[in-house]
């Protein structure tokens, strides 16, 4: 009898009771509760506890039992009948992105709150924080939030941007137009403001004066972040902007000069940067001492925010947008420009140019040069290191093609070989992929800090950051040195290390420090015919990957996927993990093009303004314009990738089929990467591929047939077609003839 009494008794806890819906919703906001805390505490997603509030759906056991529990004890906290505070008692909501980091550069993944429906259940339901935190009204001389007042019920003094009460809004707002034709600005954590502004001269100023909005400095000789304001379409539309630009537009990269916005900003002596007024705009007056007074603006329907990068971003509600955008800022940094932009910049942010000097003689301080950091005046790079077009090559003939003993020519993988016979006999194709593989390949690395010095006849020197030129014409794959020991392969599956098609050099060419000094890991001798190094050297990358690697792995972790999984449960995380939460999926993307973007803006190539070949372009002006460093990271990247093949090779006896950039596909038994990765008792091959979610381990990047491989080769006559280009979804959107 007494299994049937427990029967009933869970049968009971089963259907715990519940108050309505709109009561569900009353308690969580009366105790200052975002959706996100409340499902991190359960162990859902934030869209799940929405769907309870709205009456859509129910919750089941075990959550409902939790939920109950939860919305039992708030009950008791605040009564039905509890009165309600006043407007004017606003207390910030406690932010749905972490707090701003601290001006550290590298900070621990875990010190990032998190945010998605795996977060740990230190961030429970219920606040220690009384009905006394509702009651106790918050300071009045900022700006008006309008959110009722239960929404307004947080923790007192929680600034929703972090720490730094100048920038408790946090570090961006989303200005948007409601139907009332009243402009509210959607700040992070779900604080809504009034702006009172009529004009956009108006914005700017109450941006600058009563926004609160901006991010601290992320170096001590920093600048602390301008606040940025995104606009959306009706915003536009309010201030007079157009809410699209025209063809003639969107190929100047800006609106036109005379715009009667921009003669209403000069009238109240705002200035624009030299790039004017586009879809990140910087409004501006010279900064008067140590204070700046400049607003980013980012105008979304102007095709500011890339959809390579950043998906439908651009069309969130004002809410979602602020959530994601200030989620990307706190992690990261405010985004200044595209991903790429930012990425230079937070280089710049994490090592000023300058730095404070110690006192003189009379007490003061004087601007001086910042160890460590790239200056504030730019170098000219070596002539084997400038692009075609570079004013250092002005001097040659008009088509002339530059050998590799005349140019670097450091770049990703693109290679790829016709299947063997026992491959075609195996039924899949597996891609793998090397997470954060150009952060990963930052990650240490040595790299020049000033101008280049030219040197005949060298000595090698792996730990000098430089240009080489060397011949490693004699370096033999099929014979090479793995941890002292001499190891024979079969080198006419591997690509070479030292060529991005992988073909085998012929004669001298130039090479960056980590592709010399691969040749002599592997057990071959060097002897340079000429050099430019650089003796002013640092790991000037190392903050900027630090940045970057916990920004993703926080992010990840709020998408369920951790940094401590087994194998198996890291491709089961991985398996769908955009769709847990589409915005945060988007945070993800954009961190990775900051990364790819950052590397390659060190060589950005001209673009229009008239330009010719031999003159010099706008970017040479940056002391970032540094080939050489872009060199020497992807030079990293394709060394670490083709270690891995080796070791890979060495101890499985088997080779890719195709490379790209940081995508390597093996034949394979099976259609997981578990299938052909060697693991013993769970440990992966030292040095080898390793599955797992920090930067240079690898992810499952797609599974196709051998029998699809070998098909879409032979319907577009190509036997060496880059199968790692379309190993994601198997879909051959573009011929390549593996040239």
């Amino acid at each position: 009898m007494s299994e049937l009494f427990d029967a009933v008794d869970a049968l009971i806890a089963s259907r715990s009771s519940l108050p309505l819906p709109a009561e569900r919703k009353r308690l969580r906001q009366a105790h200052g509760l975002t959706l996100d805390e409340v499902a991190s505490a359960l162990q859902v997603r934030r869209a799940t506890v929405s769907g309870w509030e709205a009456g859509k759906t129910e919750p089941r056991p075990p959550e409902r039992n939790a939920y109950a529990r939860m919305l039992k004890q708030l009950t008791q906290l605040y009564p039905a009948n509890a009165p309600v505070p006043p407007e004017g008692a606003a207390i910030p909501e406690t932010p749905a992105v972490p707090a701003a980091p601290a001006s550290s550069a590298a900070e621990p993944a875990q010190a990032l709150a998190p945010t998605g429906p795996t977060a740990e259940h230190a961030n429970t339901a219920l606040r220690s924080a009384a009905p006394a935190a509702v009651a106790r009204p918050a300071a009045t001389t900022g700006p008006t939030s309008r959110r009722s007042a239960a929404r307004k019920a947080a923790t007192a003094g929680t600034p929703a941007g972090g720490a730094d009460p100048r920038f408790e809004n946090g570090p961006l707002a989303v200005v948007d137009v409601d139907a009332d034709g009243q402009v509210l600005a959607y700040c992070v954590g779900g604080l809504v403001l009034d702006v009172p502004a009529k004009s956009l001269s108006a914005l700017v100023e109450w941006t600058l004066r009563e926004g609160r909005l901006g991010q601290p400095k992320l170096s001590g000789p920093g600048k602390d972040a301008d606040p940025l304001i995104v606009l959306t379409e009706a915003a536009c539309e309010h201030y007079g902007l157009p809410i699209t630009l025209t063809k003639k537009e969107r190929l100047a990269g800006r609106i036109p000069g005379g715009h009667k916005v921009i003669k209403q900003l000069t009238r109240a002596n705002w200035q624009l940067t030299k790039r004017g007024f586009g879809p990140w705009a910087r409004i501006y007056r010279p900064a008067q001492g140590s204070e700046r007074s400049c607003v980013q603006l980012c105008i979304p329907s102007w095709d500011a925010l890339d959809t390579r990068h950043w998906a439908g971003a651009g069309q969130l509600p004002p809410a979602d947008l602020a959530r994601l955008l200030g989620t990307y800022a706190v992690r990261v940094m405010t985004p200044r420009g595209s991903t790429a932009v930012t990425g230079l910049e937070l280089m710049t942010a994490l090592h000023p140019p300058t730095r404070a000097s110690e006192p003189d003689a009379t007490g003061k301080r004087h601007s001086e040069h910042n160890p460590g950091s790239l200056g504030k005046d730019p170098v000219d790079c070596a002539p084997c290191e400038a692009p075609d077009g570079h004013p250092l090559l002005a001097d040659l003939p008009r088509f002339h093609q530059r050998t590799p003993a005349e140019v670097l020519m450091e770049e990703a993988y693109d290679w790829a070989r016709p299947l063997t016979d026992a491959e075609c006999f195996r039924p899949h194709l597996v891609g793998i992929d090397v997470n954060m593989a150009f952060a990963a390949g930052a990650n240490g690395l040595t790299v020049g800090l000033g101008a280049p010095t030219r040197v005949k006849n060298p000595v090698f020197d792996a730990k000098l950051p430089g240009s080489w030129l060397v011949d490693l014409s004699h370096v033999d794959l099929s014979r090479v040195k793995l941890a002292k020991q001499w190891t024979y392969l079969d080198g006419e599956l591997l690509p070479s290390p030292f060529t991005p098609k992988g073909e085998r050099p012929t004669g001298p060419a130039w090479y960056a420090t980590p592709t010399v000094a691969y040749a002599v890991e592997l057990g071959y001798d060097v002897r340079p015919i000429e050099a430019y190094v650089r003796y002013d050297s640092g790991r000037y990358l190392d903050g900027w990957y630090n940045r970057l690697r916990d920004a993703y792995l926080a992010t990840m972790a709020d998408l369920g996927v951790h940094a401590d999984m087994s194998p198996t449960d890291f491709l089961a995380a991985m398996d769908g993990y955009r769709q847990r939460d589409p915005e945060l999926a988007i945070v993800v993307s954009a961190i990775k093009a900051t990364v790819k973007g950052g590397i390659g803006k060190l060589r950005e190539r001209p673009r229009g303004e008239g330009w010719k070949p031999g003159q010099p372009w706008r970017a040479l002006a940056r002391p970032t314009w540094r080939p050489d460093i872009r060199a020497a990271v992807i030079s990293r990247t394709r060394i670490n990738m083709h270690r891995k093949i080796v070791k890979h090779a060495a101890f499985t006896g088997q080779y890719p089929v195709a490379v790209l950039s940081d995508c390597a596909v093996y034949a394979s038994d099976g259609p997981s990467p578990l299938d052909f990765l060697p693991y013993r008792d769970g440990k992966p091959l030292p040095g080898g591929f390793k599955l797992g979610v920090n930067p240079g381990l690898v992810k499952h990047e797609g599974t196709q047939s051998v029998l699809w491989g070998e098909g879409v080769r032979e319907q577009f006559n190509a036997p060496q077609l880059n199968l790692a280009r379309y190993i994601k979804d198997g879909t051959v959107t573009d011929k390549d003839m593996g040239e």
